[in-house]
């Protein structure tokens, strides 16, 4: 009223744009090689491989579905797809495995990162803010990590080499942060220590290692295997 403008008192958000995943967002799991779990297992989403056939899908005891589109399994709340199912579904699998290939290279490939090479990779006991971050080796998590930022804000984490983190260690949202928002590109493999906590989207050109009691809130998307 008066010629006067409401202002939200929302703050903007922080971080780099967002990554679009295309239809590998579609999946909590996805790659190329296989997956594999030594039961029991507990999957909230939908697993696939390809161009890897079904027989790549191991340890879940697998239960086909009439149709031959996807199998189901107890461990996995959703549907597993492979790319020798019903004949509609390799087209599925081949358009996602590409969004997947199409989202790495997009997040590897942001410039002017905010930070680089910091505390060199040891990031365990750090507090990370909104921004894109960029190591040209491995990053270590010896310790909790958090990362701190509202529901809007992005993070977008380039590494060169490896990821692990080490047992019984987590990854802690505070302010409102989402995994979603929340992008980790590796060139290397991803090592999850055993009851460690995992937050955010693994986009790996390698393998996603999880072992005894390891999780992660987010999706696994990798161009070898998840084991």
């Amino acid at each position: 009223q008066n010629g006067q403008k409401s202002l939200s008192n929302q703050a903007l958000a922080q971080g780099p744009g967002p990554v679009d995943l295309g239809t590998a967002g579609d999946f909590a799991i996805l790659a190329k090689s296989g997956v594999s779990t030594v039961p029991p297992s507990v999957i909230t989403g939908d697993v696939g491989v390809s161009p890897i056939a079904q027989t790549a899908i191991t340890g879940f005891s697998l239960i086909a579905n009439p149709e031959g589109r996807y199998t189901t399994s107890a461990q996995v709340t959703g549907k597993l797809y492979a790319a020798n199912d019903n004949p509609s579904t390799p087209v599925k699998m081949t358009a996602a495995v590409s969004d997947m290939e199409t989202a790495y290279n997009d997040a590897a490939g942001r410039a002017d990162p905010d930070f680089e090479e910091l505390h060199a990779g040891a990031l365990g006991g750090k507090t990370l803010v909104p921004g894109l971050y960029k190591f040209g080796t491995s990053v270590g998590f010896s310790a909790d990590c958090t990362l701190d930022g509202s529901p809007e804000d992005t993070w977008i984490f380039q590494i060169a080499g490896d990821i692990s983190i080490a047992a019984n260690k987590k990854i802690l949202l505070t302010g409102g942060a989402l995994a979603r928002n929340i992008v980790w590109v590796v060139a290397g493999k991803t090592q999850h220590g055993a009851d460690s906590h995992f937050e955010g989207i693994i986009l790996g050109a390698t393998l996603a290692e999880f072992v005894t009691g390891s999780s992660i809130n987010g999706r696994v998307l990798v161009q070898t295997a998840v084991t």
